[in-house]
């Protein structure tokens, strides 16, 4: 499944698409940068509640697929520009880290 795919699921939002063929092959939930850091693997989707600029360094530095924002997070326009330059695909949802992963873990199988 690519990060566009994800973004036309509903219940999923586009926020920053710069890189959207890109394709998910696992899924990462995690909030503490550091340890998201050390263990998301590349082509992971990454599921946070955080929304500071440190989350586009971290998605780049641990080359995830898309950060999927849950329970109605939103970013503010800086960090969204930022994403975008950096090629960080970003996603939002109302749903929860665990049910965004139960639904985003049936749409890779």
């Amino acid at each position: 499944m690519t990060v566009n795919e994800l973004a036309a699921v509903k219940g999923f939002n586009a926020v920053s698409l710069p890189e959207g063929d890109r394709e998910i092959s696992g899924v990462y939930i995690g909030d503490l940068l550091s340890w998201v850091m050390g263990r998301a693997k590349a082509g992971d989707a990454w599921i946070t509640i955080m929304s500071n600029i440190n989350i586009v360094a971290v998605a780049s530095l641990a080359d995830v697929a898309c950060i999927i924002l849950a329970e109605g997070v939103t970013l503010d326009r800086s960090v969204a520009q930022t994403a975008g330059l950096k090629g960080v695909n970003v996603i939002s949802t109302e749903l929860t880290a665990f049910e965004a992963a139960r639904l985003l873990g049936k749409e890779l199988k």
